[in-house]
């Protein structure tokens, strides 16, 4: 056989293990585990770094107010360092909505070896110390949360004895750049961290989603979190594997009514979003990253391609082993698909969308040895081993 046939038969035993051997990745049936009410509420304390954040607040901020929550609950914004009015604006809608009680505060610059996020999440934790919660839900402050989120996050966390309990929130995805990119990115990242493995005891895969974590906060007081991983550059893996490490046990699964409302129009914005730390998930490794690219392209590239060389070489070996494995690339993208409500035809363009992340990785790498290193909110981090989280 060609060495065009070889790879293409490569790639088809790639995917068929992805498919049987990887966590059923693909599906999307992960969500929140069977839960009961407690007798007793356990009190919680909501902690939401925001820094330059008044655009998304006034959709976010209210829902988290209106929490229909039995116990006692507070929420306390950090606001970190803003320039666009994101504290006073906080104020403003906690007056006009009313709900559960709400702190503004703010902690200063963060010092040498803290991450700005992270020192913003840090100090939220002092000021909830205060309120002695039993739990901390952390999020972002581009998420809204239905009126009974935090009613079932801690629902779930208490029947199933939970350390950490994390919903991917469902992101935006109205414009054209945010249907090709924004399920993919969701695919992508179940595909290296597959929720069912998450959720067993014992497991050695962690992760969350850093805008919407339910911590239990003895766990978080284990786990030293968050000053042991205050470098960390992708902070919701590392916040996981910390409380993994810790002896907690975590939960990661999809969220239908905890959505981001941050958009992102154009594909620069979401170019940013995933190069910012993209090289970072790499280890900041140049070998890494060659065998990342060699990834992508031998199991999402080669299929399209060893299809029409194959047929126009007359390569039947070829052609028919990038076929199956192509056709099975889209069979496994079509749950993500039906999740986030998007036409199935854009199933087929995972190679197009693998081929744009694969671009955006290499950028990743050659702004880290450009010494731009990695962004978040107008703060760069251009150490190896401190970069802002998303």
């Amino acid at each position: 056989m060609s060495a065009l046939a070889w790879t293409a038969v490569g790639s088809l035993a790639a995917w068929l293990w992805l498919l049987l051997g990887q966590g059923f990745f693909w599906r999307t049936d992960v969500r929140l585990p069977p839960r009961r009410e407690p007798d007793t509420w356990p009190s919680v304390c909501v902690v939401v770094p925001a820094r330059d954040e008044a655009a998304v607040l006034p959709r976010s901020l209210p829902s988290l107010l209106a929490q229909e929550y039995p116990g006692r609950a507070e929420v306390f914004l950090v606001d970190d360092g803003s320039s666009d009015g994101t504290g006073e604006l906080a104020r403003e809608l906690g007056r006009r909505h009313g709900g559960l009680p709400l702190t503004v505060g703010s902690p200063g610059d963060p010092p040498a070896g803290w991450t700005g996020k992270l020192w913003a999440v840090r100090h939220g934790i002092d000021l909830a110390r205060a309120r002695g919660p039993e739990y901390l839900l952390l999020t972002d402050a581009d998420i809204a949360h239905a009126p009974d989120s935090l009613r079932e996050l801690v629902a779930a966390a208490v029947t199933g004895d939970l350390d950490l309990v994390s919903q991917m929130a469902r992101l935006r995805v109205e414009s054209v750049w945010e249907r090709l990119v924004v399920p993919a990115f969701v695919y992508f990242f179940a595909q290296l961290y597959p929720f069912r493995w998450i959720a067993r005891r014992g497991a050695r895969t962690a992760a969350a989603a850093g805008g919407c974590v339910l911590l239990r906060t003895a766990a978080a007081e284990r786990a030293r979190f968050p000053d042991a991983i205050r470098q960390a550059v992708i902070d919701d893996v590392a916040m996981a594997r910390a409380v993994q490490d810790s002896g907690g046990h975590i939960w990661l699964g999809l969220a239908d009514r905890v959505v981001s409302v941050r958009p992102y129009p154009r594909l620069h914005d979401l170019w940013r979003m995933v190069s910012r730390s993209a090289y970072a998930q790499l280890r900041h490794n140049p070998l890494v990253l060659a065998g990342t690219v060699a990834g992508l392209a031998v199991v999402y590239l080669v299929p399209p391609v060893a299809l029409v060389v194959g047929l126009a070489a007359g390569s039947r070996t070829a052609a028919v082993a990038g076929a199956l494995a192509w056709l099975t690339m889209t069979a496994t993208y079509l749950p993500m698909l039906r999740h986030y409500r998007q036409p199935l035809l854009l199933a087929p363009l995972l190679p197009v969308t693998a081929l744009l992340y694969l671009f955006m990785t290499v950028d990743s790498a050659v702004q880290h040895y450009r010494g731009r290193g990695a962004a978040w909110k107008g703060r760069t981090y251009t150490r190896p081993d401190a970069a802002a989280g998303p």
